[in-house]
């Protein structure tokens, strides 16, 4: 995992992405939306296991003009189909990724298919449609205003893929899986952002709780059942055996680092296919977690937390105790990078 991005050039094309292991068990798939992991071969989508493309692939982009908001040197088009720009002026992006989903799922109804949809809402710019603009009238905050409807939008969108899935009698067939990437932003990009984590601290682009704990729902009628919530530790990149596992893809013979979550899901009592999760962010931010155990690593010291007692992360224990904070340090140092540390920092 931590190879898994070339910051030179995206995702390096060794990896096994969800696209690639779909289509080499004979499911068509699309990617509507952010890509984000390398924009030209052998790095973008369309090399990554992707046969059908529409979206942007680094940044963010204005939702009606198509160009770049951020990530890149001077304002350009970046709307792309499969490897060519493609031009739709004017059109909300988001509306976009929904017809060309509703088009997908229509176009391969009577074989296997992979849809991933990456929506390009909430993350700025914020740009909320006026109908939903006019519920938040209330919020005072003109940032939290624009963030619940920018939120109330994508609702509207992930709802409408939803409905289509039914609509074209797949709802029995299709496994929906929704999260979120990261935590709220509060970069000016985004006004100072407007979310909120709750009793959580920190946000995007923090390893504290706010920045890495995020939801996630899976729905599959008839296999799953509705309305249960699992807290035990789990990562994003679970989601790639978990798929696997319940669409019957073998994947014994690849090295991965995410683990089975089916049995999890079926059984409140299952524990976490995980012992430990590592983070790191620019190879000097770092966080390591065993158990109820969290330990963050910044330039200025060691944070220790335990997240049953402290889910807010208030107090640092690494003094207290150092040996817990010994062991998970060591830990992440045999995982991966080796951290510059100095104990006369805590």
């Amino acid at each position: 995992v931590q190879r898994a991005l070339d910051p030179g050039t995206g995702i390096f094309p060794a990896e096994m992405t969800l696209g690639e292991l779909f289509q080499a068990a004979g499911y068509r798939t699309a990617l509507f939306g952010k890509w984000h992991l390398g924009g030209s071969p052998p790095s973008d989508p369309n090399s990554q296991g992707f046969d059908e493309v529409l979206g942007h692939r680094c940044g963010a982009i204005d939702n009606y003009s198509h160009y770049n908001y951020w990530g890149g040197p001077a304002p350009r088009h970046a709307l792309w189909r499969d490897r060519e720009p493609y031009r739709e002026d004017g059109v909300f992006l988001p509306d976009l990724i929904v017809r060309e989903s509703r088009r997908f799922m229509e176009r391969h109804r009577d074989r296997p298919f992979l849809l991933f949809v990456a929506s390009n809402q909430p993350h700025y710019p914020l740009q909320p449609e006026p109908r939903f603009l006019s519920q938040y009238a209330h919020v005072l905050d003109p940032s939290r205003r624009a963030y619940g409807a920018a939120v109330t939008s994508l609702d509207d969108k992930v709802g409408q893929i939803v409905r289509a899935i039914a609509d074209l009698g797949l709802a029995q067939d299709t496994i929906v899986v929704f999260m979120s990437d990261n935590g709220h932003s509060l970069e000016p990009q985004a006004g100072g952002g407007g979310g909120s984590a709750g009793p959580f601290r920190g946000a995007k682009p923090t390893l504290w709780e706010g920045g890495i704990r995020v939801p996630s729902i899976v729905s599959w009628p008839g296999h799953i059942a509705r309305g249960q919530v699992r807290d035990q530790m789990a990562s994003a990149m679970d989601w790639l055996p978990t798929l696997a596992r319940y669409c019957g893809i073998d994947v014994s013979s690849l090295a991965l680092d995410g683990r089975d979550l089916s049995g999890l899901i079926a059984s409140p009592g299952a524990p976490s296919p995980h012992e430990v999760l590592h983070w790191m962010i620019l190879g000097t931010y770092w966080a390591v977690r065993e158990g109820r155990w969290k330990l963050l690593h910044r330039n200025e010291g060691r944070f220790l937390v335990d997240l049953e007692a402290d889910p807010g992360e208030s107090a640092n224990l690494a003094s207290a105790r150092r040996e817990v904070a010994d062991r998970l340090q060591a830990r992440h140092e045999a995982w991966g990078l080796k951290p510059v540390y100095d104990a006369a920092q805590e």
